[in-house]
């Protein structure tokens, strides 16, 4: 076979495996769950999942076992599209209509709660990969009750306490104001964190407590009675979030799921950590973070053009083997 032929099956073949490899190293799909306040599924995986603290806590494992807490950024609807009402019915709220987290929608007044006081607030949304979209933040109605299954007419759906569309994402977080209305003992805050560059929607319940002191989340020292005592929240830090990121099965690779369900990830966390500039420890560090995900063709542009590239190489690998054919006649 001549030189020039040889070095064009050559090049055929080596491009091949550049464009699976090109393939693979699609940015990742959008996770997270809300910080501060923190979310129930946040709160009981800072607490530990094999032998959490709380009695909410405990019962939501005995529930739903501890792969939920592990899977604490993945509360999800892949095809939401917006239409949360509609594929989420009463009382799976906090679950997202998700079996796997059915432990975190147990009715009960003894989920640990953040302090806040009505005014404005400050939250914060633990993101561990960013994406384009428009976070909602609504409040559930003065007289809601904790011991009773949440549903959609528990929350003051017309007047959101927080909108933020495509907020800049820093230090592992995503960072918008909003502002509390005045309450009274136990509350809930409901986040839909809707994706504009996918169907997918992300959805937490935060505890929440009036009448505790200053809001951790910058809101104005509390003016309402001192509600009924209650655990104190805590986010999880960010040693225990890379301590468990081995035994997530949320998907932490390719463009985004378009599916409700979520498929495991078989890269080894360390490996995952090397790969993805969006891992919890890059997320942290700020590392693609400084916008608000870039822009969401850009994951379905790399597939486009490893897609080209495996296409043209195999048209190469074609096209000289047809003339190695001809000469050979």
């Amino acid at each position: 076979m001549p030189a020039r032929r040889k070095a064009a099956v050559a090049l055929a073949a080596g491009l091949a495996p550049l464009a699976l490899t090109a393939l693979a190293a699609a940015p990742a799909a959008a996770h997270g769950s809300m910080g501060d306040p923190v979310s129930r599924v946040a709160q009981c995986y800072a607490e530990g999942p094999e032998s959490p603290e709380s009695d909410a806590c405990r019962a939501a494992v005995a529930a739903g076992g501890t792969q939920a807490l592990y899977d604490w950024n993945g509360i999800r609807i892949g095809d939401a599209n917006g239409r949360h009402q509609e594929l989420i019915p009463d009382g799976r709220l906090c679950s997202a209509n998700n079996d796997e987290f059915r432990g975190l929608d147990l009715a009960r007044a003894d989920w640990p709660a953040t302090s806040v006081s009505g005014g404005s607030y400050t939250f914060r949304y633990r993101v561990t990969a960013p994406h384009k979209g428009t976070f909602t933040v609504y409040i559930t109605k003065p007289g809601y009750d904790p011991a009773q299954p949440l549903g959609w007419d528990d929350l003051d759906l017309a007047h959101p306490v927080a909108t933020a569309t495509d907020p800049v994402a820093a230090g592992g977080f995503y960072t918008f104001s909003g502002t509390l209305p005045e309450r009274s003992g136990r509350q809930l805050l409901y986040a839909v964190w809707q994706r504009s560059d996918s169907p997918e929607a992300f959805y937490s319940c935060s505890d929440v407590t009036y009448g505790g002191g200053a809001a951790t989340g910058g809101g104005t020292p509390a003016s309402a009675p001192a509600a009924p005592a209650a655990p104190a929240a805590s986010a999880p830090s960010e040693e225990q979030i890379e301590a468990g990121a081995g035994k997530s099965t949320i998907e932490h690779h390719g463009h985004g799921d378009q599916d409700a369900t979520t498929t495991a990830d078989p890269a080894p966390a360390a490996a995952r950590e090397t790969a993805q500039p969006n891992s919890p420890k890059a997320a942290a560090a700020g590392v693609s973070l400084a916008e608000t995900g870039g822009d969401g063709g850009t994951p379905y542009l790399a597939m486009g053009g490893a897609g080209a590239l495996a296409l043209g190489a195999a048209a190469l690998f074609a096209s000289v083997r047809r003339k190695a054919a001809t000469s050979r006649r």
